[in-house]
């Protein structure tokens, strides 16, 4: 049950059309974890030519979405804080992992962060808050 879940979770990321839209490709879901990565692009610039920090949140809540609803309980955003630590450089591509860091029944706790993959170079770092509705998610 958990590997057909797992599974949905990332047919979900792939299909997502914001997802499509930033290029996301969810690598790994597990139970309380996630990892998502993104290639950074022109497209993905602000009005400075550095990447866009809302680009870098995106990845990250996408990587906190799959992780917080791992557990096959429907869960939502309630508080995300990030801190961007350094520009990433165009062309190079970004892994955002979500790890959970305390559960209970209705809130789950996470640490994110952004690297680099080819040198590991730390871009952001995030602290996420879900709540777990109770509904179960869908996954026939």
């Amino acid at each position: 049950m958990e590997r057909k879940l797992f599974e949905n979770l990332l047919q979900r990321s792939h299909a997502e059309p914001f997802g499509r839209l930033l290029e996301f490709d969810a690598i790994e879901v597990k139970q309380g974890f996630a990892v998502v990565r993104m290639r950074i692009r022109p497209e993905l610039e602000n009005i400075f030519g550095a990447t866009h920090g809302g680009a870098v949140f995106s990845l990250i809540d996408e990587a906190f979405q799959l992780a917080s609803n791992s557990h096959g309980i429907l869960s939502v955003a309630l508080n995300v804080s990030i801190t961007y630590t350094a520009a990433p450089s165009s062309g190079k591509v970004l892994q955002a992992r979500a790890e959970e860091v305390h559960k209970t029944r209705r809130t789950a706790s996470y640490y994110c962060d952004v690297r680099e993959i080819e040198d590991g170079k730390l871009i952001a770092t995030a602290q996420a808050l879900a709540i777990r509705t109770g509904r179960e998610i869908d996954i026939a």
